[in-house]
């Protein structure tokens, strides 16, 4: 049996060197790929073509949800569910609901965050294929990576092997499922 190639990993010394790399991985199209450093490099998500994500959109919608919904709960539960008359006070006064409604609040906007990230980043995921690759293990201590995915529409074995060696990598490897 045959094993699937999963894409080609290129490992560089440095991080100038990286950068140049995405710079020009993004220029050639691809879209199914990713960098891997042991520590922050300022400027890759530029050098990668990096989009802002929704999630901060869907955090801001779960908490309006949360607040919404602890509104219309406390509203609910003591003016038209068990209306209780106390020295001619309001059913409903929202100084006293501020503590539920904000507790609601964060609570939605945690919970939506914790799915959301798992939904828009395919979370989660306890076997990667780089992790079979040797190279791939100093990605944590002093090594930077560029891996281009062999499910990118544009990807084709032959190109994608020639544009990882032009990059000026210092080693370009296959990696197999």
């Amino acid at each position: 049996m045959s094993e699937k190639l999963h894409g080609i990993l290129i490992e560089f010394d440095e991080a100038d060197a990286l950068v140049r790399g995405c710079e020009k991985v993004r220029d050639a199209g691809f879209r199914r790929w990713d960098a891997f450093t042991p520590f922050p490099i300022h400027g890759m998500d530029r050098a990668m073509g990096i989009r802002g994500t929704r999630l901060p959109w869907l955090v801001l919608g779960g908490g309006l949800t949360g607040l919404g919904l602890a509104l219309l709960m406390q509203w609910w539960m003591n003016a038209i569910d068990y209306p209780f008359m106390i020295s001619g006070k309001p059913f409903f006064g929202l100084p006293a609901a501020i503590p539920v409604t904000f507790e609601l609040t964060v609570l939605f906007s945690a919970l939506t965050t914790f799915f959301g990230m798992w939904g828009l980043y395919g979370m989660p995921r306890l076997h990667h294929p780089l992790f079979t690759s040797e190279r791939f293990l100093r990605v944590t201590a002093d090594r930077v990576f560029i891996a281009i995915e062999a499910s990118d529409p544009k990807f084709d074995t032959r190109s994608a092997r020639e544009l990882a060696e032009s990059l000026g990598g210092t080693a370009v490897e296959e990696v197999f499922e």
